[in-house]
């Protein structure tokens, strides 16, 4: 009699225990992310040089990195037309509709003269490298509004970000 008892309580444990499904924990358990609308960013870098026009680039991303290298230019090295490059890279993250954080460098190479030698026929060529100067940042900007990033002896950098819904 008490095998049989005991029988029926372990029949009627397994019976309930499978029954009910465990509760989660609210405070453990993943909640359900909500898709996030992407869109395209417009990127529009403008410099002023003290000495020259000012001079733009503009790009279109969406959220995360971007990378851009351009040729900009050239200098005369030894009667040489060496090219000069403008690169512009970083990574966008929206904060909210109105706001962004902007991780950024914006640079160019200048060629310089390693070294000289006597060459034939009365030239002398001589050899470069490429030096790469810029500026690295991040930044809070407000989509739609331009924000001056540097401005010095040789002019004014601005940035503006437009957020542009789809």
């Amino acid at each position: 009699m008490n095998s049989i008892r005991l029988l029926a309580i372990i029949l009627l444990l397994a019976v309930t225990s499978q029954a009910d499904p465990p509760i989660a924990n609210p405070f453990t358990s993943p909640q359900p992310t909500v898709a996030k609308d992407i869109v395209n960013y417009t990127i529009h870098v403008e410099w002023k040089d003290a000495k020259k026009a000012a001079s733009s680039l503009q790009l279109v991303t969406s959220e995360g990195s971007f990378e851009l290298d351009t040729i900009s230019g050239s200098v005369k090295i030894n009667d040489m037309d060496v090219p000069t490059t403008v690169k512009l890279n970083g990574t966008i993250t929206e904060l909210n509709p109105e706001k962004g954080r902007l991780q950024l460098y914006l640079g160019r190479t200048m060629p310089y003269v390693t070294s000289s030698f006597a060459g034939i026929a009365g030239r002398n060529p001589s050899s470069y490298s490429q030096l790469s100067v810029g500026l690295q940042s991040t930044f809070i900007v407000t989509f739609g509004k331009p924000l001056i990033i540097q401005t010095d002896d040789n002019g004014t950098v601005s940035i503006l970000v437009k957020r542009e819904d789809n």
